[in-house]
């Protein structure tokens, strides 16, 4: 699987409002879309995906803007993915068939290892929360180890 640019920027939108969280007033899509540098009317249909996930809540007005739904220690980079983007897999193959009855020759043993793949990544985006990645763009944590 590869990373949206949707997944990509929906990732640095609430990493944004991590990082600003200090007052637990809203942000505005043009003060996030200005740190981060990512493009407004792009970023504000993120945003709302991202609402309807449950994951930021908004508030409309002078003032309004938005904030994380829930801590950022809650918030997982398999959520904001899976938000923006659908499930996260590998590709749309198919299940393996079950004791290798298989229709082509290697295709199921191939259809597990892509599900594997799937899960394998899908576990490393749950195992990260926007806390953790906070900590780190600010120096309070290692960066992560390619693995």
């Amino acid at each position: 699987m590869k990373v949206s640019t949707r997944g990509d920027y929906a990732c640095r939108a609430l990493l944004s409002l991590t990082l600003h969280d200090e007052s637990s007033s809203p942000t505005s899509v043009r003060d996030i879309a200005d740190r981060t540098g990512l493009p407004q009317p792009y970023l504000e249909q993120i945003l709302l995906a991202l609402k309807g996930a449950g994951l930021v809540r908004s508030k409309r007005g002078v003032g309004g803007g938005y904030v994380l739904a829930r801590p950022a220690e809650e918030i997982t980079l398999a959520q904001i993915v899976s938000a923006v983007d659908g499930p996260i897999v590998v590709g749309d193959f198919g299940e393996p068939h079950a004791n290798g009855a298989c229709d082509h020759e290697g295709q199921c043993v191939l259809l597990a290892i892509w599900a594997d793949v799937g899960e394998q990544m899908r576990l490393l985006l749950e195992a990260s929360t926007l806390a953790d990645i906070a900590r780190i763009a600010q120096g309070k944590a290692a960066w992560p180890s390619p693995v």
